[in-house]
């Protein structure tokens, strides 16, 4: 029996795919199909948005997936979350939905929006967070150029998804204030998390994409450095934990290996050349496993 596995297509596709073939599974998407190629013999991948992927995984059409917390509450579906899978700010990470109105707007907080009309993807959260607020107010559904129909005053406001803001202002719309905080997360059907075997596959599954995550961003760094400098440099070495040092078959010489961010290279190796470090080798990473 094979672990029904579906990934959102769209604009979590790419990296979901690159995030997988990081942990040590190649998914191949054909033309138009719905149904990839995965390069394991226990695995069967679909294909479809992540607005519909939490009710697929809850009626038991696929006994796992990846989709956004966002659409697991927008659709109140009753899923396991195996965990989250924040990547990075430009893929698989994590997003807001915002309350936005015009910058000429008289709408400066959330109660002004009592009898107001509000346009948006995420209907029932939105709801949801007016009920909370205690404000009645219109909402309805928003197949998309949500920021036209504001613009053009057919709304009062969105509640828009959005990373940084920035294309909300580029639009000269002003966030009031944030509806949700979603995050990317691997979801399981609940009958399928009590096979044993199933749910053995997730684990691993989940195990190699957050080891994949977890090592995004960051390389391997080794040199030889010779007794006397040993303290130095390791005083200049940041570490997941602490650098691993272990003695070279030539005496008063040792292989000192160390993660860091990748980003910090260029600044740390001139400063490891200088406390005495030798043989610098830089590698990347796939996976890191705590």
């Amino acid at each position: 029996m094979k672990l029904k596995l579906v990934i959102p297509k769209g604009s979590l596709e790419a990296a979901t795919i690159n995030i997988f073939k990081k942990a040590g599974f190649n998914i191949i998407i054909r033309g138009r199909s719905y149904f990839p190629s995965i390069d394991d013999e226990e695995i069967s991948v679909g294909l479809l948005r992540a607005q519909d992927i939490s009710r697929f995984v809850e009626e038991g059409v696929f006994d796992c997936g990846i989709t956004g917390s966002d659409w697991t509450k927008e659709n109140n579906s009753k899923v396991i979350k195996v965990t989250d899978l924040i990547y990075s700010k430009q893929s698989l990470g994590g997003i807001r939905w915002v309350l936005a109105v015009p910058g000429s707007s008289s709408i400066k907080r959330v109660g002004d929006l009592k009898g107001k009309r509000i346009a948006t993807e995420l209907v029932n959260v939105t709801r949801k967070y007016l009920r909370k607020n205690k404000v009645n107010a219109k909402v309805e559904f928003s197949w998309g150029a949500t920021e036209a129909k504001l613009c053009s005053k057919l709304i009062d406001a969105i509640v828009e998804l959005t990373e940084t803001g920035r294309s909300l202002k580029e639009q000269n719309l002003r966030i009031v204030d944030t509806v949700y905080e979603s995050s990317t997360q691997l979801i399981a059907n609940r009958r399928s998390w009590k096979n044993k075997k199933i749910r053995k596959k997730i684990e691993n599954i989940s195990l190699l994409l957050k080891g994949a995550i977890l090592a995004s961003g960051k390389v391997g760094l080794k040199m030889n450095v010779l007794e006397k400098n040993l303290n130095k440099v390791i005083s200049i070495l940041p570490a997941m934990k602490k650098p691993t040092v272990s003695s070279l078959f030539q005496t008063g010489w040792f292989d000192v290996d160390t993660i860091i961010d990748e980003k910090i290279v260029r600044i740390l190796i001139p400063k490891l050349k200088e406390a005495g470090a030798q043989g610098i080798v830089e590698y990347p990473l796939n996976k890191v496993i705590p």
